[in-house]
């Protein structure tokens, strides 16, 4: 299932049935967008697991180089990384099992979407997981 302009529905049922979330391109900077809603996602009780081979820790978590050396299963693959390098990282959520490629507001890849879907995974593009949360789930909006 591709979604852009997902049903309320299907956002809150991916909320409510995640367990660990994968932050691809998770910046150490605090100022920086994919810092801010990693930040957000541990402060909303999400366990999640940095990627960034630049990087040993974030946020108080282990940091891993990709998705493929993270030693625990993941549900949801949170893309911060430029629209030309998420074919790759949608290759690495499949190989690992991961159930849900969320490509962060302003991250379009129609052939990564086209891969994942095919693969069975649910893929939302161009949206802001934080902001989805707080909108669905906090404020029930």
């Amino acid at each position: 299932m591709i979604v852009r302009l997902a049903p309320v529905a299907t956002i809150r049922q991916i909320f409510a049935r995640i367990g660990p979330i994968a932050v691809v391109g998770l910046s150490p900077k605090p100022r920086r967008p994919s810092h801010q809603v990693a930040r957000y996602l541990q402060e909303a009780g999400f366990r999640i697991i940095p990627v960034n081979p630049g990087q040993d820790e974030i946020l108080g978590e282990p940091c891993y180089p990709d998705l493929r050396a993270i030693p625990e299963r993941v549900d949801v693959v949170d893309i911060f990384r430029r629209a030309d390098r998420v074919v790759e990282v949608v290759r690495d959520a499949i190989a690992i099992g991961a159930r849900v490629v969320w490509m962060q507001e302003g991250i379009v890849s129609e052939e990564a979407a086209r891969l994942a879907g095919e693969a069975g995974l649910v893929v939302i593009m161009d949206r802001c997981i934080k902001d989805d949360h707080a909108r669905y789930v906090v404020r029930g909006t």
